[in-house]
């Protein structure tokens, strides 16, 4: 087209022409909002990647400490961690490029709040096409792709033509291929913004590469190992606070739990089966006073343990008046413990609530805190004056149970005869009880030894629980010789009593 020869007109297609240049060169925060969403996009997708092989590598410390996987762990640990140092100076030299630009463009290093331009088209070609940043750049990462490959020839088959790092200028149908190099292709004219993310592209290319090598020497070795180290039981409660007659449904299962290894669930010492969830469901119809209700939860680890974990969940039943009585441990009040209860007066204050109980003693040890220790077995009933209105609350009263009495591990039975002479005595273990930490001691028995190797019955009384007065009979024992305890005292809660005997047949 040939130019007007007026010269107005030709100064208004001149402006027309820088006009559309300025337009040009204008960047709109739209597309700088979309170059900033993708870069973010890229760094959260590197940080999974860098998990996922952190995990990977972890597992590769486990099978270099099982026997029957640490041989091929010693050949192929190292080459993942050769994988992960090459691919740490890779993307840490990205990344001095990346602060470079930004650093140009107004960034303060000190500062990770601070600001720069995000628009400007000028410095990332300056730094990576003009100054060959750019060059160096490409030339870095067909150098890290050959060094992955070379760690490992057979595994470099696999990879060879499916590894994401790509050094080919870029196809285009606006320029001639000649004329563009792989810098210019990707950095010419290039907003900073839109610079930065392609380079935390290729940082995503270099941690993919990585990550693949990684898994595939890892998958020479066996399956990633991923161990859960705690486990915690999910106790809940539907309410704990109840009227009379209602409902309390309990739920129970484990925070970690594979469908192959099932936990066990009793809750108010009853088993109750798992749903599809993997979770435990009741539901206890409440009386009249408040309770709690004990959920166990037994499980296997992944070393192949059993564990065992009990949560208790108190409820209240509420009254017409407000007020109320808890027994923070169980139903029963038991003779010779401090039973916790936890009164209230309902809307009353503290101070205006009286408490007593008609069996045994009741002593406050804190605002709504008293402590129980009933007299004789039976029922006891706590009444509650809150300000002028009364309430009553009935518990049953119990004596502890009797303990049993034990050898080791066992109650009685079949037990090898080196086994039983390695013990040290016979003591008294409370099975099942809802109290923790109740104890009793073991103050005399009676041993009676008959069979193999004691052709006249021996016997003998001792005072405490120790073996050592009979070691000597004990040392005569043999395969066929019986062993009973019995006349067993033990000294606990309410005073001292006399429990079960137990024998022993030996091996």
């Amino acid at each position: 087209m040939a130019l007007p020869k007026e010269p107005r007109q030709k100064m208004i297609n001149l402006m027309y022409l820088v006009l559309t240049a300025l337009l040009a060169l204008n960047v709109s925060a739209e597309i700088i909002n979309a170059f900033k969403v993708v870069d973010n996009s890229l760094t959260s997708t590197n940080t999974v990647v860098d998990r996922s092989t952190g995990t990977i590598m972890e597992s590769f410390k486990l099978k270099l400490q099982a026997p029957e996987s640490k041989a091929k762990a010693e050949v192929w640990m190292p080459k993942a961690e050769t994988a992960t140092r090459l691919t740490k100076e890779m993307y840490d030299y990205i990344e001095a490029i990346k602060t470079k630009i930004k650093t140009e463009a107004g960034f303060n290093p000190a500062d990770p709040n601070s600001t720069f331009k995000e628009d400007n088209i000028d410095i990332s070609t300056r730094i990576m096409d003009k100054q060959g940043e750019g060059e160096k750049l490409r030339i870095k990462l067909a150098e890290f792709k050959k060094a992955m490959l070379a760690i490992d020839p057979e595994v470099a088959k696999m990879f060879e033509n499916n590894l994401p790092i790509n050094t080919e200028i870029p196809k285009s149908n606006t320029r001639q291929m000649g004329k563009v190099t792989w810098a210019s292709a990707y950095f010419h004219m290039t907003p900073t913004v839109a610079a930065l993310t392609m380079l935390s592209k290729f940082q995503n290319d270099v941690k993919t590469t990585e990550n693949r090598m990684v898994n595939e020497f890892h998958n020479r070795v066996g399956q990633v190992v991923v161990r859960f180290d705690a486990f915690e039981p999910i106790v809940g409660a539907s309410t704990t606070y109840l009227f009379p007659g209602q409902e309390l449904e309990v739920t129970a299962g484990l925070g970690a739990f594979s469908k192959t290894k099932l936990p066990t669930v009793s809750i108010a010492g009853s088993p109750v089966s798992l749903n599809e969830k993997g979770l435990a469901v009741r539901k206890i119809k409440v009386g009249s006073t408040s309770g709690s209700v004990n959920v166990v939860v037994n499980y296997t680890d992944q070393d192949g343990n059993p564990q065992s974990k009990t949560t208790t969940i108190n409820y209240t039943v509420g009254t017409a008046t407000g007020a109320f009585v808890s027994a923070e441990k169980v139903k029963v009040l038991y003779i010779g413990l401090e039973n916790e209860l936890a009164v209230s007066g309902g809307s009353v204050g503290d101070e205006k609530v009286t408490v007593s109980i008609n069996n045994g003693s009741l002593s406050k040890i804190a605002p709504g805190r008293y402590i129980s220790k009933p007299s004789s077995p039976g029922k006891a009933t706590v009444t509650v004056n809150a300000d002028g209105r009364t309430s009553s609350f009935e518990f049953r009263v119990k004596n502890v149970p009797d303990p049993v009495a034990m050898v080791g591990a066992s109650k009685g039975g079949v037990m090898q005869s080196n086994v039983f002479k390695a013990q040290q005595g016979v003591r008294a273990e409370l099975e099942n009880f809802v109290f923790e930490g109740v104890t009793f001691t073991v103050t005399g028995y009676v041993i009676y030894l008959t069979g193999a190797g004691f052709p006249d019955p021996q016997f003998r009384q001792v005072s405490g629980n120790s073996f050592a007065p009979v070691q000597d009979l004990i040392n005569k024992a043999k395969p066929g010789t019986t062993i009973t305890l019995d006349e067993i005292r033990a000294s606990g809660p309410g005073g001292s009593r006399r429990i079960p005997g137990i024998f022993f047949n030996l091996r």
